[in-house]
């Protein structure tokens, strides 16, 4: 706001603070390491600390010593220190696709593969539901160690659900470059305003990070090769993966689709995911045109 302002006068008197448990960044010339010895010597305010030992698994110090470029930051999380690297990993040439995997995201499964693979349904649904309704009660008594625990099981929950989606991920692009397959998602701009359901589902679907799972896919995809393209979803819910009709009514229900016009009966997740993986080897086939 302007000088004087009713906004700008409280920003101006408030001190400038930073959180204690910060991630402090250092570059290399105030962080060195040591990876064959596993540790690392980093500058303070009051000097040199030398031979700092950390741990890491087998497949992270191979990545170290390879990949580690720029800064690392020092993160305190509930009184445990952690060294975060950056890794700079070349994408491997991507490989011409035999067809391609489609992959529907929704609600009742996270992921669902064109090959009838469902990722993560009820077990991680009662989960979620369980944290959130733990969140609920923790907000609603609003006292400092609830709102301790509270945070630390926002953490928790972010891990949790960063975890699941590496997994679900691995999984889908280890299924794609084994089948020499292309991976094909919808694009996901705008997913939780064209997704209409109920009160209930609504909830479910803004606390999950579909945009964190595509991420990972992504990543995972060029690190080993595969291709990847975003395709339209329009109407692939309701269109018949086998005759290519479009109705309402070919939905009767959240997890059947029954095409009124061939009479083709699948899993409704399953049967959207062939349509993504339809429209994948489609827009491949136009972006790749000689």
């Amino acid at each position: 706001g302007k000088a004087g302002s009713t906004r700008r006068s409280p920003a101006e008197s408030k001190p400038i603070a930073f959180r204690p448990d910060a991630a402090q960044p250092f570059d290399d010339r105030c962080l060195s390491w040591q990876i064959d010895a596993r540790t690392v010597s980093i500058w303070t305010v009051t000097g040199r600390l030398k031979s700092l030992t950390f741990t890491a698994s087998a497949d992270q110090i191979t990545l170290l010593s390879a990949y580690r470029k720029g800064e690392s930051d020092l993160v305190c999380r509930d009184g445990m220190w952690f060294l975060m690297a950056t890794c700079d990993l070349p994408d491997r040439p991507v490989t011409v696709p035999d067809g391609f995997l489609g992959v529907d995201l929704g609600i009742a499964n996270i992921a669902t593969t064109s090959t009838g693979t469902r990722h993560c349904g009820k077990g991680l649904n009662a989960v979620r539901h369980r944290n959130r309704e733990l969140r609920r009660r923790l907000q609603a008594k609003q006292t400092k160690s609830a709102k301790r625990l509270l945070k630390r099981r926002r953490r928790k929950e972010a891990r949790f659900a960063a975890n699941t989606n590496h997994v679900i991920a691995k999984q889908i692009v280890t299924e794609a470059e084994r089948t020499g397959q292309g991976i094909a998602l919808e694009d996901l701009q705008g997913i939780r305003d064209r997704v209409r359901l109920r009160k209930p589902q609504r909830v479910t679907l803004h606390s999950w990070s579909f945009h964190q799972l595509g991420s990972f896919i992504a990543y995972k995809a060029a690190r080993n090769g595969v291709a990847l393209i975003h395709i339209d979803p329009a109407y692939t819910s309701q269109q018949c993966s086998a005759c290519g009709h479009v109705d309402k009514k070919n939905r009767p229900d959240q997890e059947t689709f029954l095409c009124t016009s061939c009479g083709f009966a699948e899993h409704a997740d399953v049967n959207a995911a062939r349509n993504i993986a339809s429209r994948g080897v489609a827009g491949w086939a136009v972006s790749h045109a000689a």
